[in-house]
């Protein structure tokens, strides 16, 4: 008897142009490895951004993985589509306009409008701000996006592991992403203090 494989969903990531792209990147990293595929959307300021702090291109970050691309304005792509199931969204890192559009329901680009759809369908949606310090707006767009049911997971990395590199404090944030995507983990769970 032939068994069937259950192939992963694919998933969604999405750069918008707030500081942090090296999150996204390792994100990326990670799926690539676990043959998890992409659809990959990055906003024109996320392209600056990629150049500015990593001297990257989209095109590299697509080049050897299973990546699908999609334009910030290409409204009538598959991701726009509740028929087209995603495992998970990710807003990575998260913009206070994108995370703002998506917490009031503004479809105005592709990146907010797979929010929306994820909102809609109750895919986990992982937003990672990078902001500091938090708007009085900000604030509040947050708590309605954890009404709705979205998962705001800042990007402030850990230091309880003692890391030794700026490849640990990244991995200490995507680690919590992975988490909520509901995919293994990179690192071991804390295991606590050992009383003495």
């Amino acid at each position: 008897m032939k068994t069937r494989t259950i192939e992963a969903k694919p998933v969604a990531v999405c750069v918008t142009g707030a500081s942090g792209v090296i999150y996204a990147v390792r994100l990326l990293e990670v799926l690539s490895e676990r043959k998890i595929p992409v659809h990959l959307i990055v906003s024109d300021a996320g392209k600056i951004v990629l150049k500015e702090e990593l001297n990257l291109s989209v095109k590299s970050l697509v080049s050897g993985r299973d990546v699908t691309l999609h334009g910030i304005g290409e409204i009538g792509a598959s991701v726009a589509s509740g028929s087209f199931v995603l495992g998970s969204v990710v807003i990575c890192p998260c913009s206070s306009n994108t995370l703002g559009a998506v917490a009031n329901g503004v479809g105005n680009n592709l990146i907010c409008r797979v929010g929306a759809v994820a909102l809609k369908e109750k895919w986990p949606l992982i937003l990672i701000p990078r902001e500091s310090p938090y708007s009085p707006p900000l604030l509040e767009n947050m708590k309605l996006l954890s009404i709705y049911g979205a998962h705001i997971l800042p990007a402030s990395p850990s230091f309880y592991r003692k890391p030794s590199s700026i490849a640990d404090l990244v991995d200490s944030v995507i680690d919590r992403v992975l988490v909520k995507m509901g995919l293994e983990r990179l690192l071991s769970p804390w295991s606590g203090q050992v009383s003495k």
